[in-house]
């Protein structure tokens, strides 16, 4: 797969990157850069783009007017030029999308190979990602990070601020799916646009943002906060943030000078962007603000602010925050709040505001306390009631490290990259269950062998049973042969050579990782389950007979002993325990990529528990009239389509709703 990141906004670059020189290099870049390196190590993916604006600004580095940054083998930056050469703020990048998009389909049709996916961030790239797919059919993702919905709950609406919201709306409208970091994003935010999304919104939280690992080019702030601050030994409240007034950075100043115990226990240490960079009005007036309180004869010697910092920087602080502090994210509405569980992974115990993202995750993590980002007395006494504590601060400082790991750039790399493929697109695959889906009645299974015989579309069957009973069964009722056989719940395919059927031999290595069929065998051992009929039983599948119950039973012993693997229930009956990275939906997509196609290009048919997954996971899904109500739980999408039709017919009446029964010719005739 090759993954495309589209990101207009911010100075994006190889790390390290100098966040806060700008108002809008902030989180987002660090986002997508730890999303863009993990998806490039997931085994599906093979080229991953970062493509951003290319610019020169006095201050900015000469890395943002290079053309292209290799940072692997398989990522890069590369960066699109327009007549504009300037450093352009979020709000000044409208007058810019139209040019900045020729730029880019410009880019995209010298390509070598175009994008299996665009993904886009914030509106503005999502405008630019909607007119490359109206010219090049790429699907696109869009992840908002900060909706101006709410800023305008918190702020009071602006002209400015209504365009913004406006450009969401459409954005939110227009994409294939949307990425979301938060419940409160995915339920709340998003729905309160107004702009139905049936089903294409998708929660996936973000991992830790990585640690900077190249050489500290001079000693940490930590070993320097003597130049600030009187007693540097003192635990410290610390703040991290953009001095914008959304982050709420001078309310937290401001509680801390008003109350003696706080100065007593704590130094403050804000970091508050980079304060040689070029700065918006708003910034400006934010850092003036702060410098003021600096400067109050309370908080000499107590309060650093310093004017610019690193990764290693930011890294020293957070553990130095463990060590009996206190991290602050006052803001008046976070989004997410990474800084929190880089704070969580630190050790450090959080003092969080009770909007939007954070809620979600000190609720999670238990690693702080929420407050009322206006209330200033509230912030000055949470960060109390950690700070004089110290079993408090143990305990929150060990949820933090312990909880922190469920926030994983690993599995957000698979889950995206998962998501990116079933994205709908033009059918190049059918993939049909056997069992009452194509079969149950003759005059459809005869029909569909008449389509079978006008179409050139790829056709492979997908079943439970094994090699020999699946042959047998379409011999039995008259039904074609398929290009391919998905066979044993999806643990096997096998693949038509001059040798006759010949298993996949790659797709077998595959399901060899991370699976120990003996531990599981031995683990289920207890359980005392009916084993099916050891023809049934293949070196990536353990099955069994029992009801919903058993299956949930295997599920929970399987969990508790650690043991990676599959639990498929179907037909009321048969259970079936496959290899991790197994099932018909991954061996579909296996099959798929022989063809250069990825799932959201394909088309599953079935009727029953072991059709799911790959009915969930291809782009195109048709549910047979006669379907168990195994299936009664999928999710409507626009790619699923329910029948009247039983067995074969319900496939057919699926495919002519896909507009895939005429005559091949006839298709081709009409495109």
């Amino acid at each position: 797969m090759f993954i495309l990141h589209l990101a207009l906004g911010g100075c994006l670059k190889s790390p390290p990157v100098h966040y806060g020189i700008t108002a809008d290099t902030g989180g987002h870049i660090a986002y997508i850069l730890d999303a863009a390196h993990a998806q490039a190590m997931n085994i599906d993916v093979d080229q991953v783009s970062i493509v951003t604006r290319l610019f020169e600004g006095a201050g900015l580095g000469l890395d943002h007017a290079r053309a292209s940054e290799r940072l692997t083998d398989n990522l890069t930056i590369d960066r699109i030029a327009t007549e504009d050469r300037r450093y352009l703020e979020k709000e000044a990048l409208a007058e810019e999308l139209d040019a900045f998009a020729e730029a880019f389909c410009a880019h995209l049709a010298r390509l070598p190979r175009l994008p299996d996916v665009i993904h886009a961030h914030f509106s503005d790239a999502a405008a630019v990602a909607a007119e490359a797919r109206r010219r090049f059919a790429i699907p696109f993702v869009y992840t908002p990070h900060a909706l101006g919905i709410d800023k305008a709950r918190h702020h009071g609406a602006s002209p400015t601020l209504d365009g913004r919201i406006a450009a969401e709306r459409e954005s939110i409208a227009k994409a294939d799916a949307l990425i979301v970091s938060t419940h409160d994003e995915a339920e709340r935010q998003v729905h309160g646009y107004g702009v139905p999304v049936d089903g294409r919104i998708h929660r996936i939280a973000p991992g830790v943002p990585r640690r900077d690992t190249s050489p500290p080019r001079q000693p940490h702030l930590v070993e320097r906060l003597g130049d600030h601050l009187t007693d540097p030994a003192k635990p410290i409240l610390l703040a991290i943030a953009r001095p914008v007034p959304k982050k709420n950075l001078a309310a937290l100043a401001r509680a801390y000078a008003a109350s003696p115990a706080l100065r007593d226990a704590a130094n403050l240490v804000i970091l508050a962007g980079q304060h040689d960079g070029p700065g918006s009005p708003e910034e400006r007036a934010v850092l003036g603000e702060l410098q003021a309180l600096a400067s109050h004869p309370d908080l000499q010697g107590r309060f650093a602010l310093p004017p610019a910092h690193d990764g290693h920087d930011v890294a020293a602080l957070y553990d130095r925050a463990a060590q009996g502090g206190v991290f602050v994210n006052a803001a008046l509405h976070e989004p997410f709040g990474l800084t929190l569980i880089e704070a969580a992974a630190a050790g450090a115990p959080v003092v969080a505001t009770r909007h939007g993202g954070p809620s979600e995750i000190v609720g999670a993590l238990g690693h702080g306390l929420l407050v009322e980002p206006r209330d200033e007395a509230a912030i000055a006494a949470a960060c109390l009631a950690i700070l004089s504590d110290p079993e408090r601060h143990a305990r929150m400082s060990a949820a933090g490290r312990e909880g922190a790991g469920r926030y994983d750039w690993t599995r957000y790399a698979a889950e995206s990259v998962a998501l990116y493929a079933r994205l709908p697109r033009a059918p190049g695959l059918l993939a049909s269950d056997i069992d009452h889906t194509l079969t149950g009645c003759r005059v459809g299974a005869h029909a569909f062998t008449q389509w079978r015989q006008g179409s050139d579309l790829p056709f492979v069957v997908a079943t439970g049973r094994c090699f020999s009973m699946a042959r047998a069964i379409l011999s039995q009722w008259g039904l074609p042969e398929p290009d391919a056989f998905i066979t044993d719940v999806g643990t096997r395919i096998m693949l038509k050579s001059q040798r006759g059927w010949q298993e996949c031999p790659d797709f077998s290595a595959r399901l060899n990782q991370g699976w120990d069929r003996k531990a599981v065998v031995a683990a289920l051992k207890p359980l005392r389950l009916r084993p099916q009929p050891r023809d049934t039983a293949g070196p990536h599948k353990v099955s069994y007979f029992g009801t919903a119950e058993d299956a949930a039973r295997v599920r929970e012993t399987l969990a508790e002993q650690g043991l990676a693997a599959k639990t498929v229930f179907s037909h009321g009956k048969l259970i079936d325990v496959l290899a991790p990275l197994g099932g018909k939906a991954a061996a579909v997509a296996a099959y798929a990529r022989r063809l250069g196609l990825p799932l959201g290009a394909c088309i599953a048919a079935g009727d029953s528990g072991n059709d799911v997954d790959m009915l969930e996971d291809c782009g195109h899904a048709i549910v047979v009239g006669n379907a168990s109500d195994e299936l009664d739980g999928l999710v409507p999408r626009d790619g699923l389509i329910r029948t009247d039709g039983h067995h074969a017919n319900g496939v057919l009446e699926g495919l002519d709703r896909l507009g895939l029964t005429a005559p091949a010719a006839t298709r081709a005739s009409a495109a």
